[in-house]
């Protein structure tokens, strides 16, 4: 394995702005699906679990992704990699649109999450072009648009599930990832690989890095943790307003808007990064998880109680990914996308495996169930950042 030095485009604040942009519209595909699954479920006659599967499949398409095709742009042209990407996408979004049954519309919103995997070769990219002592920073903004992105798809797919149908939802999708295909390729600069050798010993390299770098493992671990936390809560919310408060798809999608309160503060929390001990920040963030679901499990029939805790949720879990960003990144400058790879290949298979969690537990338990597999989850989180630490550090 060899790499050569290039010189890269500066990251000027407006290729920071359409790199922003683009990270929280493309992320977005992700989770459309999330405040009509029980629109889908009535679509299609299936129960809730079945309906379940297309959240998670799409995480689990999103890892996939990750694992294949990410690690490409350390050695392809990034630019020329994410047009490819965004191209499959827009096909993915309109097969997921006319899905004439439930296995289809899994297997299509599987092919969704593979190549919206966009916002995890961006967001490496920030932080090879940013400066050193402004990477949080900058790693920051970019996240900030991306949980925007998250939470503000929940609103506008829950209104337009409401008024318009899910199905539509999915073309609207469609059209807007044309715009971001314009707009990427006349306004993102290109970047020259710097690996050098093949595609196997690209992939073997992930597993190298794995054993090496105890800190990737220590963030890789708390961060599917943490999103399986994120993504238990916000798969059963459509449930529970349902049955508890006689709500829709709608209602869902609004409560993304109060997490963009979160999600904000957590993007703050990446220039405290650049500042102060990102592991002393990291034990906060997790605390702030346990305590989320605290509130929640004594929320079931309170609007007021699930609000405070969504807010509380997202700032936990995003702050706590944005600090374990800021560790990895700071490893090996020339294989950011493969260290990126591993952390989110872990990540997204934590977000499947939080979504069947749930699914199974709300079957069984209803909220009670989800808030306790919540608990669990970021106690254990917690656990493995405290005991890992001092070990970490001293590497």
């Amino acid at each position: 394995m060899s790499s050569v030095k290039q010189v890269h485009p500066e990251l000027t604040w407006s290729t920071l702005w359409v790199m922003t942009i683009a990270t929280g519209l493309v992320v977005a595909n992700l989770y459309y699906n999330q405040p009509l699954l029980g629109d889908m479920a009535k679509s299609y006659h299936v129960s809730n679990s079945k309906v379940g599967q297309v959240a998670m499949l799409t995480q689990l398409g999103y890892a996939t992704g990750m694992l294949f095709i990410a690690p490409l742009a350390d050695m392809l042209r990034r630019k020329r990699l994410i047009m490819i990407c965004l191209t499959l996408v827009i096909l993915s979004l309109m097969l997921t649109a006319i899905a004439p049954n439930i296995n289809l519309l899994i297997f299509f919103s599987f092919l969704v999450g593979v190549f919206s995997l966009i916002p995890q070769l961006l967001v490496p990219m920030a932080a090879h072009l940013a400066k050193p002592h402004e990477r949080g920073k900058k790693i920051g903004f970019v996240m900030s648009g991306l949980l925007v992105g998250i939470l503000l798809s929940r609103v506008i797919s829950g209104l337009i599930g409401r008024y318009l149908g899910w199905h539509d939802m999915f073309y609207i999708a469609a059209g807007l990832m044309v715009i971001i295909w314009i707009l990427l390729f006349f306004l993102l600069p290109e970047m020259e690989p710097e690996y050098t050798g093949s595609y196997r010993s690209l992939m073997r390299s992930l597993i190298s890095l794995i054993k090496k770098e105890p800190a990737i493992r220590v963030a890789s671990l708390k961060g599917a943790l943490c999103f399986a936390c994120f993504m238990a809560f916000w798969t059963t919310l459509v449930f529970l307003l349902r049955d508890n408060f006689n709500m829709g798809s709608d209602a869902a999608g609004w409560f993304g808007l109060v997490g963009v309160i979160g999600a904000l503060a957590a993007g703050l929390m990446g220039r405290l990064s650049d500042k102060m001990d990102a592991y002393k920040m990291a034990t906060f963030t997790l605390l702030l998880i346990i305590v989320s679901f605290i509130i929640f499990i004594f929320s079931g029939h309170s609007i007021i109680g699930l609000i405070i805790g969504v807010i509380v949720l997202d700032m936990g879990v995003q702050a706590t990914h944005i600090s374990n960003q800021s560790i990895i990144y700071a490893l090996h400058p020339e294989a950011r996308n493969r260290i990126n790879t591993i952390y989110m290949v872990a990540y997204f298979i934590g977000g499947g495996m939080g979504t069947w969690l749930a699914s199974q537990a709300w079957g069984y338990y209803k909220w009670a169930g989800v808030c306790w597999v919540g608990i669990s989850l970021s106690v254990i989180a917690t656990i493995v950042h405290l005991v890992n630490q001092k070990n970490v550090q001293k590497n």
